[in-house]
């Protein structure tokens, strides 16, 4: 899937596979988004990593990893990719 897919469509793609967030998780990712002001396909790399990596949505989770790609200046899906290989946090 790629990454420049809107965030709804994603959201809408995971329901679509079974995997049904609450409203709270949902609203929470919206709340990850506005507060780190990330764009979408940050906020999908960062629910589909932390989806993989924790097996359910962790919130804590789910926003240290926009804040990192925040503080860290990453402004592409393939910089991005490199810090979070780089920090272990993915293969």
């Amino acid at each position: 899937m790629s990454l420049s897919k809107q965030l709804a469509f994603y959201l809408d793609d995971l329901w679509a596979k079974g995997f049904k967030l609450t409203d709270e998780e949902v609203t929470f990712i919206y709340f990850g988004k506005r507060s780190t002001m990330s764009e979408d396909w940050k906020v999908i790399l960062a629910l589909k990593t932390t989806l993989q990596n924790q097996q359910a949505f962790v919130g804590s989770y789910f926003l240290s990893l926009l804040e990192l790609l925040k503080v860290e200046g990453i402004t592409s899906p393939s910089g991005a990719a490199k810090l979070l290989k780089k920090k272990g946090i993915i293969a």
